[in-house]
């Protein structure tokens, strides 16, 4: 039965996150068809795009009176993107290193969603006045990379021609699988957590959080790869604040989000650890091989926490 249940856990996040992949990649050609610049694309949509499936299950789980979830999927997420996404493109890569000043503004706003995650949280609730502020943290963040143009992200091989129908098609089916499969992955989740009798948080930050941040794994080790180093540090900064910002705040506007007790005394420090680590290792814009292996080694311990 349990076997089954994780089965089905699966099968919900793989087609959540492909949903998440082609919804994304339509997305972009109906931009560029309408004559969006590829800076405009990449900073709304293929920043969303990354975190949608993280977005949509919170939603969904807000909805379901299941908000627990929410916490645990977001903080979750955020300390799989640094340990685990950035430790292993630091790894294929052989470190990772980046020309762009993010020690100004990037990194020291990823330090304070951190921090305004963890002193939001401590009570055990995330509310309205609370995700308004991030909505608001977000904007100011999204205005400062459109400005600053640092945080474009160019889009290679633009469609060119007509816009295809199949485009649509594919646009709304992909909405429609999102919906399904964010649906199920939320049922999965509490009655996997009924029959451990475990917290639905713990099943978030790990199952859960590890599934929904595959985009971010692939997009980042797929650019260590080609050699772009740039995009995979400025794909796991971008998605942590949208993480932290964007979703608590969509979806604390929708319900209060409620914190457990193991996502206060466990996850929420250890993302604050992972996020001051990150501003540490990065503060030459450089991160070595073997910070990537330590990285790897702290995600490692964080799940046999977590489940302990």
């Amino acid at each position: 039965m349990l076997f089954l249940k994780f089965v089905f856990l699966s099968i919900s996040i793989f087609v959540l996150v492909k949903s998440a992949d082609y919804f994304t990649e339509s997305a972009e050609k109906i931009g560029l068809h309408f004559k969006l610049s590829p800076f405009i694309v990449g900073i709304t949509i293929v920043s969303v795009g990354t975190s949608l499936p993280e977005l949509v299950t919170s939603i969904f789980a807000v909805i379901d009176k299941q908000s627990t979830i929410v916490a645990g999927n977001v903080v979750g997420s955020n300390i799989a993107n640094i340990f685990l996404v950035l430790g292993l493109s630091a790894i294929v890569s052989n470190g990772l290193s980046t020309k762009h000043d993010i020690m100004r503004v990037d990194l020291p706003m990823l330090a304070a969603s951190a921090f305004f995650l963890y002193i939001a949280s401590y009570d055990g609730t995330f509310d309205l006045k609370e995700g308004i502020l991030s909505l608001v943290g977000l904007t100011a963040y999204l205005l400062y990379a459109y400005k600053s143009k640092n945080a474009s992200l160019e889009l290679t091989n633009p469609p060119q021609g007509k816009l295809k129908f199949t485009t649509l098609i594919i646009l709304f089916a992909s909405v429609i699988f999102l919906d399904i499969s964010a649906k199920y992955t939320v049922i999965n989740i509490v009655e996997i957590s009924n029959i451990l009798n475990i917290s639905t948080s713990a099943i978030a930050a790990s199952v859960v959080a590890f599934g929904t941040s595959l985009p971010e794994l692939m997009v980042s080790i797929n650019a260590a790869k080609k050699g772009n180093l740039e995009m995979s540090i400025g794909n796991v900064i971008g998605s942590n604040i949208f993480n932290t910002f964007g979703i608590m705040g969509a979806a604390s506007c929708i319900a209060p989000i409620k914190i457990d007790i193991p996502t206060i005394t466990l996850s929420l420090p250890v993302m604050l650890a992972s996020t001051v680590l990150l501003v540490f290792s990065l503060q030459n814009k450089a991160m070595s091989r073997w910070i990537g292996y330590m990285f790897i080694l702290f995600y490692v311990l964080y799940i046999l926490k977590l489940f302990s």
